[in-house]
């Protein structure tokens, strides 16, 4: 056992011993000021806030983690970029459904949630730039208080709730939403609004805007006006705008993926200790899944990979579901999302707790580059996520020639190592949608570093690497002169691995 990893034993042990597992991770946090009815349900809210859930929020927050202040800062940010006589226009998510009225756990559009907070569907927000002291007006559509909805689907926050809590300037109807719009927009000069994605690939539609909406607020007849409008060139992208605040974590955010990741690090752990040859591949990631949700986690942040033996040389593969055979490493590509934020960890081990000699040799290659190149993710380097890429190839080809490969022109890029090192993570998994790979890494970025060696059985590579794939993969809050590696929870040191398996870290598989 290594003796970086030997120091975070007391802090498992302290997160048990305050964590009951009756318990979120987040321990439970009481104010003696505060005057809060612990025992009003149903809440009369459509998400928790402190009122109703003091044991996820604290007074100052608006979502977990995130304090109202947060989201009034983002606002104002946002506004001030922009040109005199500018509006902003945010769709929420609408449901989806995963088989006719059977709909998928609701998850907010991020765009909206990071500039709002609010969780409920069929909402939108408009924010109209001015010269008061705010510097904007914020008006919230939503569907607001109907005990006959709320008797099958559960609360929804009113009104008046909504001015007093999310500080909106007016709370309307959504059904007023495109004659309000429509009569909004006519004002301005500059339309900030991204269009919702149609059901072909990358097209986005100016008449799905307001369908966008689940269901429809009105027929069609009554947003064509809206819809003429803006198809103006008056219309400008607005989620590039927010791209660029998404980029730099907040104090408050980071903490929140610290705590994410150290979610998917102890789980990641116990699943290694879960592990044995003849168990199933979705067993693990079953196993990985309820010990992130156990620890307060609302969702995984994607579909798992639990890559046995070969199957660790297919990229993505997600079907899970062929069984682990002794000898073979497991390559667990997982990660889940806990208020709002993804984490996002790639481990490989052995299945039967102890490396081959093979499998040491090829796994140190991978983590001596993966180590080197965290240590460059500092705004210090002057680094880009392509300069880093590059350097990762430098690195492995390096690494592999010491233990005996012989590399020709394209191997490493097409062959061994496909894919790119890093992308930004946040609210989404991948945050790069908007971001741009050339440009230089900031202070208060997160991205993660990811390389990774796959080897076919193919006659140019050595035989005893064949058939053998691994990825180490670590979430890196980028610093002025030091990178701060968030899933430091996860073990990935080869004496840390195996005493993880072996269950020689005190570590339990549940």
């Amino acid at each position: 056992m290594s003796s970086s990893f030997r120091s975070l034993l007391p802090a498992f042990r302290a997160v048990a011993t305050r964590c009951p597992r009756s318990q979120t991770y987040m321990p439970f946090r009481s104010y003696a000021t505060e005057v809060v009815d612990h025992d009003h349900k149903p809440s009369n809210y459509g998400q928790p806030l402190f009122q109703s859930h003091p044991h996820l929020l604290r007074p100052n927050e608006l979502t977990p983690g995130i304090p109202s202040e947060e989201y009034e800062r983002r606002r104002k940010n946002l506004m001030d970029s922009l040109p005199n006589n500018s509006v902003v226009v945010l769709i929420a998510a609408p449901v989806k459904y995963m088989s006719g009225s059977i709909s998928y756990k609701y998850r907010q559009a991020s765009d909206f949630w990071y500039l709002t907070g609010f969780e409920e569907p069929d909402s939108a927000v408009v924010l109209e730039k001015n010269s008061s002291s705010r510097g904007y007006r914020m008006t919230l559509f939503s569907n607001g208080k109907d005990s006959a909805k709320e008797k099958w689907e559960g609360p929804r926050t009113g009104f008046d709730d909504a001015l007093n809590i999310f500080k909106v300037d007016d709370a309307l109807t959504i059904q007023s939403f495109p004659d309000q719009l429509r009569s909004m927009i006519s004002l301005y000069s500059n339309i900030y609004i991204d269009l919702p994605q149609s059901s072909r690939k990358n097209v986005r539609s100016t008449k799905s805007l307001l369908r966008y909406l689940s269901p429809p607020v009105n027929p069609r007849s009554e947003y064509e006006t809206v819809v003429e409008s803006l198809s103006s060139s008056r219309r400008k992208p607005l989620a590039p705008l927010i791209a660029q605040l998404r980029s730099i974590k907040s104090v408050c955010e980071q903490e929140v993926m610290r705590t994410a990741a150290d979610i998917s690090g102890r789980s990641h752990a116990k699943t290694m200790r879960f592990t044995r040859p003849g168990i199933s591949e979705s067993a693990l990631a079953a196993h990985f899944e309820y010990l992130c949700c156990l620890s307060g986690s609302q969702r995984l942040a994607y579909v798992p990979v639990v890559a046995s033996g070969p199957n660790a040389l297919i990229i993505h593969y997600t079907s899970n579901n062929q069984l682990v055979q002794d000898g073979e490493m497991i390559l667990m590509d997982a990660g889940c999302e806990y208020n709002g934020y993804a984490s996002d960890i790639t481990r490989t081990y052995p299945a039967n707790g102890s490396f081959t000699a093979p499998q040491k040799e090829l796994y140190s290659a991978v983590l001596s580059a993966q180590k080197a190149l965290v240590g460059l993710c500092t705004e210090a380097e002057g680094l880009s996520l392509h300069d880093l890429h590059r350097k990762s190839c430098d690195l492995l080809k390096q690494e592999l020639k010491q233990i005996g490969f012989t590399l020709h022109t394209g191997d490493l890029e097409r062959v061994l190592y496909p894919h790119f090192l890093s992308h930004p993570i946040g609210i989404d998994l991948h945050e790069s949608s908007h971001s741009d790979r050339g440009e230089t890494l900031k202070a208060g970025m997160v991205i993660t570093v990811e390389p990774g060696i796959y080897v076919p059985p193919t006659a140019q590579f050595p035989k005893h690497f064949h058939n053998i794939g691994i990825r180490i993969e670590d979430e890196v809050l980028v610093g002025e002169k030091h990178p701060v590696v968030l899933s430091v929870s996860a073990p990935k040191e080869i004496a840390d691995i195996e005493g993880a398996c072996q269950g020689l870290l005190g570590l339990e598989p549940i």
